[in-house]
């Protein structure tokens, strides 16, 4: 099959979502939570968290046009100048689908959700009780992309909580000791499953490489 430009244009805009929301792969499933002073408590599901760097430690996300949808999210940041990111695990998956339904600002996802929001160590935003990894952070800038009027949001991490369990001798996190969930289209999880660990690639150290699979 070859899908060129015009054959997905032309597509209906359901089909046309699930395609390109599907082709990058499976995606981290996130909660952020945030928090106005006006309407309260927020929470909404995000499968466009990424790492940005770590020295500072950043991570973005990426949300959606301005004016498609209600920003309580964007407005919530941007206001206070702290939200939480918390995993999705598969205890949690039907909760956390449902928090991208479209309630009024006065309206809590958590409540709503049955999930609960936990706060620590001071911070100001509401972090998921339910989580396994659960990280706060605080607003670093907005960068606005042009070509379709999203945004890319990039915070920095002040806290991380998780199991010690799950935090490796090699700062490596096991997210399949987590149950930490993935994300493909728009409401597809699938569970995560660690397949091989490998050492740093270097050139003169490649293995005999025996399967090469032919598409």
């Amino acid at each position: 099959m070859h899908l060129t430009k015009d054959i997905i244009a032309n597509k209906s805009r359901i089909e046309r979502l699930n395609i390109i929301n599907s082709i990058t792969g499976i995606k981290p499933g996130n909660l952020i939570g945030t928090r106005s002073n006006e309407t309260g408590e927020n929470l909404a599901i995000f499968s466009s968290v990424v790492h940005i760097g770590s020295s500072p430690a950043l991570i973005g996300f990426i949300l959606r046009p301005k004016g498609e949808v209600l920003r309580n999210t964007a407005n919530n940041i941007q206001k206070t100048g702290y939200y939480t990111i918390n995993h999705i695990c598969s205890s949690i998956v039907k909760n956390a689908h449902y928090t991208s339904a479209k309630f009024a600002p006065e309206v809590s996802e958590f409540e709503q959700c049955d999930l609960t929001p936990e706060y620590r160590n001071g911070f100001s935003a509401p972090f998921v009780k339910e989580s396994p990894l659960k990280i706060g952070l605080k607003f670093i800038e907005e960068i606005p992309i042009k070509r379709n009027n999203t945004s890319l949001i990039i915070g920095e991490i002040e806290h991380v909580f998780l199991p010690e369990n799950a935090l490796l001798k090699n700062g490596m996190i096991d997210l399949e000791k987590l149950q930490s969930v993935g994300i493909s289209g728009l409401n597809n999880y699938y569970k995560l499953n660690k397949l091989e660990s490998f050492p740093f690639a270097r050139p003169n150290e490649l293995p005999n490489f025996t399967n090469k699979a032919n598409y």
